[in-house]
């Protein structure tokens, strides 16, 4: 936005001076009917213009459509894969309600400890699975089959 602002400005000095430059009374006095006209004119002929393409520009359809899943059994964790990465069951417990959504404080009201033991848990995790982050860590841990 800013850059046409500049290219406008920019111009629209260049106009003036050039209109100063050819005699700006000799201009306005004589040919004034003509260049309001023009002014208008290109006015009229830019917004048409802008217009036309934004009335016919490629239009995105978005399409949504429902399939039905068979139900199987319930979801097990990986318990070798767990293994491997040396994940206890707590550090997991953690990882599935963070895959929940819920706070560090939620977690802790939840599992009756403190914030500080929810967050040496989650940190756990998170270098266990090479994470950084909550969600990051959610989705490896949906790779590595130990979340849903």
């Amino acid at each position: 936005m800013k850059r046409h602002v500049l290219v406008y400005g920019l111009i629209g000095g260049i106009l003036i001076a050039l209109l100063r430059w050819t005699e700006y009374r000799f201009l306005v006095v004589e040919h004034s009917i003509e260049i309001y006209g023009g002014l208008i004119a290109a006015t009229f002929a830019a917004l048409g213009i802008w217009l036309g393409l934004k009335l016919t520009g490629k239009r995105q359809t978005i399409v949504v459509k429902e399939l039905s899943v068979p139900a199987g059994e319930p979801f097990t964790p990986d318990e070798s894969k767990r293994e491997n990465l040396h994940i206890t069951r707590r550090e997991l417990e953690i990882l599935v309600l963070i895959a929940q959504g819920l706070s560090n404080r939620e977690i802790a009201e939840k599992l009756f400890v403190s914030q500080n033991t929810v967050r040496t848990h989650s940190s756990r995790v998170f270098d266990k699975l090479g994470a950084k982050r909550r969600t990051q860590a959610v989705q490896l841990g949906k790779e590595f089959g130990l979340l849903p």
